[in-house]
């Protein structure tokens, strides 16, 4: 019985010396298995996600949006993630590969070739298919985003409608008055007249593949537990989690999200975009359709979209990065809440706004990886920001130099244990550093756990002393 009984206590003591886990966005596109994080995570007892862009994009493909749907595929096909997909979720890729084979014939597609970092167990496809079904759903992927676009005036977002700025017959596109050469130029699917109408076929595709999405048992589980588990933000502790940003503009405001439903911004902004995620799952769409198809659509925003904060920049360029040799033009610019956030001041602007005690307050953020190997630092602001997004992920191992962070809260300190890539059999130690040494041990009744329970003896002591004084008469067998 001696290895169940060490492998029984193991889980004993790390059941005992993890009190709550908290994830910090991003759970999937980047690994080679998501679904299996998804299973673990739903194992642990005390779990909760702060949505990053990427699970947003699944959940919004869960929730039915076509263009989420194929920004999920297109990543998926671009970084070689076919296991996750058909063994992990049951996602029925065969129609996209017949499709991309069919339509794509001849077509080498070298700018769609898959990023080969893990090595599918399962499912393996040819580099060379999984860059034509690359190309096939791309470009699924920017006429359903130009058709949401033109439906949604408000999201502002009319510089990212380039395919009616090709010229179909020279190879070249006009990007705010200057015109560039195309790295690919085959295009048999767009009619140049009508650009973002999908084909009768593509149609038909995209409708097969949103089927199963939506029927994928395990999928839908896992999102479940996202909504179940999930928020845009979290204070624990007199600690402010997220996993993007904080909208600002360049003078360090709170940048303005204006719609139909009004103006929002800061904290409501957040707790907005949260009510717009839960409609886009929940509302029944016969009972509320155009709720229902707004909350949907705004998914997609908050992949996107410049006001959102899981995405934190001025633009999504993919069509830049994969059809220009320039890569000036790809560019993505963060949000001015990352330049703000790293002084000490603004730190305390967003405490502020979210109604928290400023000398012992932290910001603890995800997203931006912190390039560790080019001098950056994760602890900003005089220590009231953590960025720990070290990237976990094979993807961004090259220009961080580590794979990620887990930050540690205990009653002495805050420590950050810098990862290294994990290594079979190999020593793969991470460092670990005190970051902040507490002024004193923190009790139980110092944490938002300990607030609560002072309540519940606050309230057990007056039902006391009421049967003590007679005002409530224990009740007879």
């Amino acid at each position: 019985m001696a290895n169940d009984f060490i492998v029984a206590l193991s889980e004993l003591i790390q059941s005992l010396l993890i009190d709550t886990l908290h994830i910090i966005g991003d759970i999937f596109d980047r690994g080679p298995r998501a679904d299996y994080v998804m299973d673990e995570l739903i194992s642990f007892k005390n779990v909760d996600i702060e949505w990053g862009n990427h699970d947003i994009s699944w959940m919004g493909a869960a929730a039915g949006n076509e263009a989420c749907i194929a920004t999920v595929l297109r990543i998926a096909t671009n970084y070689n993630s076919f296991d996750v997909l058909e063994d992990g979720y049951g996602i029925n890729l065969r129609p996209l590969s017949m499709f991309a084979d069919k339509v794509y014939s001849g077509d080498e597609a070298e700018c769609f070739r898959p990023h080969l970092l893990d090595d599918n167990k399962y499912d393996s496809v040819a580099p060379e298919l999984a860059a034509k079904m690359c190309k096939a759903i791309t470009v699924i992927e920017l006429k359903l985003e130009g058709q949401l676009i033109k439906r949604h005036p408000e999201y502002d977002m009319d510089t990212r409608l380039l395919l009616d700025k090709i010229d179909y017959e020279k190879g070249t596109v006009l990007i705010e008055g200057t015109e560039y050469e195309l790295l690919d130029k085959h295009f048999p699917t767009i009619d140049p007249s009508n650009p973002y109408e999908l084909t009768t076929e593509e149609s038909q595709l995209i409708e097969t593949l949103k089927y199963s999405f939506l029927h994928s048992r395990r999928l839908q589980k896992h999102i479940r537990f996202l909504y179940s588990h999930g928020s845009m933000y979290k204070i624990c502790n007199n600690n402010l989690l997220f996993h993007g940003c904080i909208p600002m503009d360049e003078k360090g405001e709170f940048l303005v999200l204006k719609t139909d439903e009004g103006n929002f911004s800061g904290r409501n902004l957040m707790d907005y975009f949260e009510e717009k995620i839960i409609d886009a799952y929940f509302v029944d769409g016969d009972d509320e359709p155009d709720r229902k198809q707004s909350a949907v659509d705004m998914m997609w925003y908050m992949w996107a979209g410049a006001v959102s904060p899981l995405f934190g920049k001025d633009r999504m360029a993919t069509f830049e990065h994969i059809f220009l040799a320039d890569k000036a033009l790809s560019k993505e610019h963060l949000n001015s809440y990352y330049e703000f956030s790293s002084k000490e001041k603004y730190c305390d602007k967003i405490f502020d706004e979210f109604e928290m005690d400023k000398e012992q307050a932290h910001i603890i953020n995800g997203h931006v990886p912190v390039k560790v190997a080019k001098g950056e630092k994760p602890v900003k602001a005089n220590g009231k920001l953590y960025v720990i997004d070290g990237g976990l992920s094979k993807a961004y191992h090259s220009k961080t130099g580590i794979a990620g962070y887990t930050l540690i809260f205990n009653s002495h300190h805050l420590a950050l244990a810098e990862h290294r890539q994990f290594v079979r059999d190999g020593v793969n130690t991470p460092e670990m550093y005190v970051t902040e040494t507490m002024k004193r041990r923190l009790l139980v009744k110092d944490t938002d756990v300990g607030k609560e329970l002072e309540k519940q003896i606050f309230d057990l002591e007056e039902l006391l002393e009421c049967y003590s004084l007679g005002l409530i008469k224990e009740k007879s067998k």
